[in-house]
């Protein structure tokens, strides 16, 4: 078959929203694609469960529980799932975006990694699964896989798609358990139910595997890693590597331990016993070289992570010898994943049903022991039996053809140099087509994706397609001095730009309203709607005259004459001015105001007239209190020191202006 064929999401738009645009892993479940949010216009990962499951309600559950799960969790070490919908026969999550690689792709061009490299990973890897411990959910289908390392080094866990709270039944409930055979805790393959201490295994066979480049327990079949999981203890890594510390074997048993109430109880424990032994280790036992380990390219991250580990948008698409396959049964357990070999099953995530205990009555027994009874098949039968027979043999030639040297697997070139990228297609048999386009993040003249994807099957010599980054899109700024603010904004949209803040100066070249300067200056590249400043003209400086005092029709011809604008305050105040003059100007005089300014003018009422209280015959205190609460000031004439007052300026009765002073006689 040949997978090539176009991906019928490509270019599609799900909810009217995701705008899909590159397919970058393939799973037994779902199919992860690089997508655009076109509303927020952000690059992200969309993954869409294949449509053959989207009818089953299991499926669907689980894929929903996986967005209400992760949306719970905030951490650094967690790929973050930012939606969740359905578009027609597509389920889908909208997930962040890590370009790197992930665990199994650094692990298959590594071998095996260093102590400090191994540490450097677990220890984010740890933080991120102990953030989900801690909102009470089990992961349970840690693995190389779902360990993603980003461009920057950073490490996340990813994939919560079995993740369940720690006290939701598992298998129990439906005979079956889901995920990665070589990662199955003892108790989930006994029991079928996993709390952390399930997670903390997966993580020590991962530990192990780490170390040594290859997994604790294999067999033949994956019946055979079940029975090993279960009767058999992860051996020490330093079997497989000579010199390793002590310490880390300690490690390695504490958190592979087959029975759960020896490991630490959760993530969080393991971290901290991952830094205990850590803090133990000298620089040469962390920088140790495993056998297996290939050589360490120079410039190796703490993570362990190199640029040749970043040529991958991640989650990298899987080999064929990892995808979900069959599970043969072992005694007491049967795998309903899809069709597979047998040696792949123990790779990937699958399902597997938990069969009931065999009955031992005595009737059971005679059953079992009885011998068979041959029967002879019906013609119809015979005739199926060839059918089916051919029919296989039909599959058998398709798979050899496909696997006899016709088509390989696109190589990935994700972030190289463009000159790099041809020659490794070149030298993989394939012919080379080069697009370009803008990207945020890719630097120019590197690989932003190839059509068809990285990890994707085509026939030798078919032609790849190279999109090569012409770097982050640019903007350039317009010239825009002496441009009226309104087209100099119109100007800046048009280019892909922002109108940013504006400030208002003086000036006797540019006129009023016009743009004196921008920040940045003309020619200046920016990225798209990056905002720009304006300095607007206020126009010649001009100092404001003094009105005030003046009558309303005057003053309004003076500020006219000295080029400005003038504006009456709808309500009249009372003052000291006459009325029908000006009480107030803003701004106020001797002030500096641009040509065109709005100069505002406050018109008096004149005096404000009050009724003066009759103080006679009160003490000179309670005097002086009941005219300042009337609005007066007082004046005091003592004939002698303390008394009455007997007279008063202004008789009570007759009316003053507000502020104005009434004198008081006092004997």
């Amino acid at each position: 078959m040949d997978t090539t064929l176009e991906d019928p999401l490509i270019g599609h738009v799900l909810d009217g929203r995701y705008r899909v645009d590159e397919r970058i892993a393939v799973g037994g479940m779902a199919t992860v694609y690089r997508a655009v949010d076109t509303r927020l216009e952000r690059e992200l990962a969309v993954k869409v469960m294949h449509p053959s499951l989207a009818d089953d309600a299991d499926f669907t559950e689980r894929f929903i529980r996986e967005a209400k799960s992760v949306a719970r969790l905030d951490h650094q070490n967690i790929v973050g799932v930012l939606d969740q919908g359905r578009d027609g026969d597509y389920v889908y999550l909208a997930m962040e975006y890590v370009a790197g690689c992930t665990l199994r792709d650094l692990l298959r061009e590594r071998g095996a990694l260093s102590p400090r490299a191994v540490l450097d990973i677990v220890e984010p890897l740890l933080a991120g699964l102990a953030a989900a411990h801690r909102a009470g959910l089990v992961h349970r289908d840690i693995k190389p896989e779902n360990v993603l390392i980003g461009g920057n080094g950073r490490v996340k866990v990813a994939d919560f798609g079995l993740a369940r709270g720690v006290d939701h039944q598992t298998s129990a409930d439906t005979g079956t358990l889901l995920g990665t055979i070589s990662y199955l805790a003892p108790e989930r393959i006994e029991h079928g139910t996993a709390d952390q201490r399930a997670d903390v295994y997966a993580c020590g066979v991962l530990l192990y595997e780490l170390l040594t480049g290859a997994k604790p327990h294999t067999g033949d079949s994956p019946a055979q890693v079940l029975f090993a999981h279960v009767h058999r203890d992860v051996p020490p890594p330093s079997q497989a590597v000579p010199g390793l510390a002590p310490a880390l074997d300690t490690l390695v048993a504490r958190a592979a331990a087959r029975t759960p109430q020896d490991r630490p109880g959760d993530a969080a424990g393991l971290l901290a016993l991952v830094r205990a032994i850590r803090d133990e280790l000298t620089d040469e036992e962390l920088d140790l070289q495993p056998p297996a380990a290939t050589q360490v390219p120079a410039g190796e991250s703490a993570g362990g992570t190199t640029d040749a580990d970043k040529t991958a948008a991640v989650p990298a698409t899987a080999d064929p010898d990892e995808r979900t396959s069959v599970v043969p049964r072992p005694a007491g357990v049967r795998s309903t994943a899809p069709d597979g070999p047998d040696r792949d099953a123990v790779n990937h995530t699958a399902r597997i049903e938990l069969l009931p205990p065999l009955s031992h009555n005595g009737d059971d027994d005679d059953r079992a022991a009885a011998p068979p009874v041959r029967r002879k098949l019906p013609r119809r039968a015979v005739l199926a039996m060839v059918a089916a027979v051919l029919a296989v043999l039909g599959i058998g030639a398709g798979i050899w053809y496909i696997n006899s040297g016709q088509f390989l697997h696109t190589p990935g070139v994700y972030g190289v140099p463009q000159a790099e990228a041809e020659q490794t297609l070149r030298e993989a048999g394939l012919k080379v087509a080069v697009d370009e386009a803008y990207h945020e993040t890719v630097e120019p003249g590197h690989v932003i994706s190839t059509d068809p994807a990285r990890g994707d099957r085509v026939r030798k010599n078919a032609t790849v397609t190279l999109t090569v980054s012409q770097g982050p899109p640019v903007a350039v700024v317009p010239n825009l001095r002496g441009i009226p603010l309104a087209d100099a904004k119109e100007q800046l949209t048009r280019a892909g730009l922002t109108p940013g803040t504006e400030t208002r100066e003086f000036s006797t070249e540019v006129p009023r309203g016009s743009v004196i300067s921008t920040d940045p200056a003309p020619g200046t590249e920016k990225r798209p709607d990056a905002a720009v400043a304006l300095v607007v003209s206020r126009g010649a400086e001009i100092e404001v005259p003094e009105v005030i005092g003046t009558a309303e029709g005057t003053a309004m011809q003076q500020l006219t004459e000295a080029g400005f604008e003038v504006e009456v305050a709808p309500e009249r105040v009372f003052s000291e001015e006459e009325s029908g003059t000006v009480a107030e100007q803003s701004p106020t005089p001797g002030e500096s105001a641009g040509e065109g300014d709005v100069i505002t003018l406050t018109i008096s009422k004149g005096q404000e007239m009050i009724e003066v209280p009759d103080v006679r015959g009160e003490s000179e205190s309670e005097a002086r209190r009941i005219l300042e609460d009337a609005g007066f000031e007082v004046n005091v004439n003592r004939l002698f020191f303390t008394g009455t007052v007997f007279n008063q300026s202004i008789y009570g009765g007759d009316t003053a202006p507000r502020g104005s002073t009434i004198t008081i006689w006092v004997r």
